[in-house]
């Protein structure tokens, strides 16, 4: 900004936007003075570097607001959680089948932790049977973020939609 611009030659743009051609350093900060505002260096990778006459107070401004308003509008992706035990029946897998599906249309990724109970730990295998049946109920909608993996007492894996899946809602 101003005195800091240190390139000797600059592409100098007003502040309604119109082209005011290369000139020096010493020129541009003239016409900004000339102006009654501030030469700002917007494009310093340029050749030559592109500045332009603004209000640097204004300028500031309107670009702080508008990074408030992009966090506002982002949106923050969640890692939703459905835990299963080993002996769950058709009915209650397909009812929280349903619910990971809400959080998948959500944008969400979906961890789901198969838990074993007791003697369930000598047969780990059904677990990873039951895993790859829940998998495959969803078909092409979703993609595997993390493959089954035994954890303790738990088998875990994580799933998101799919890019294919995601142009077809759209």
């Amino acid at each position: 900004m101003n005195e800091r611009i240190r390139a000797p030659q600059l592409r100098v743009v007003d502040e309604e936007g119109n082209q005011l051609g290369v000139m020096s350093r010493s020129e541009a900060l003239a016409a900004a003075e000339q102006a009654g505002l501030d030469l700002v260096e917007i494009s310093p990778t340029a050749k030559p570097p592109v500045a332009k006459i603004i209000d640097w107070g204004k300028y500031n401004y309107q670009r702080t607001k508008q990074i408030q308003k992009n966090k506002k509008n982002a949106k923050s992706l969640e890692l939703k959680q459905m835990r299963v035990g080993l002996k769950i029946s058709a009915h209650d897998l397909e009812v929280k089948a349903n619910k990971v599906e809400k959080f998948l249309e959500q944008g969400h990724k979906v961890k789901y932790t198969l838990r074993y109970r007791g003697r369930e730990l000598a047969h780990k295998d059904l677990g990873f049977t039951l895993a790859q049946r829940i998998i495959d109920s969803y078909g092409d909608t979703v993609t595997v973020d993390s493959k089954p993996q035994f954890a303790g007492k738990q088998l875990n894996f994580v799933i998101r939609r799919s890019n294919s899946a995601k142009a077809k809602n759209s």
